[in-house]
């Protein structure tokens, strides 16, 4: 029965691998994440009450109940297209990097 706790005699324990790449690849991904963040939060709620104010009642004429309606549709449209937006940033965001990293 072979004992794994311990190494053979003579030899020296292999280091773990460096999976965290460099400091400037983590602080460019923390920073696309920050500014989707501050887009996902101020975009969506920024266009709903901009096309419900100015858009649906001052130039449509719909009454205030309808406005709420369109002007969440609005909303949840913008939520989507920022993922759809930040989807693709990071995805082309690693393939660049594992690019740069195969050419190493």
């Amino acid at each position: 029965m072979q004992n794994y706790d311990k190494p053979a005699v003579g030899t020296t324990p292999a280091t773990a691998p460096d999976f965290r790449g460099n400091d400037g690849s983590l602080v460019s991904v923390l920073k696309t994440l920050l500014f989707f963040t501050l887009l996902m939060i101020t975009l969506p709620i920024g266009l709903y009450f901009a096309s419900k104010s100015y858009l649906f009642e001052a130039s449509l004429g719909y009454s205030s109940n309808d406005s709420y309606f369109y002007a969440a549709i609005v909303a949840v449209l913008a939520v989507h297209v920022v993922l759809a937006l930040f989807v693709y940033v990071a995805w082309n965001e690693g393939s660049r990097q594992w690019r740069e990293g195969k050419q190493d």
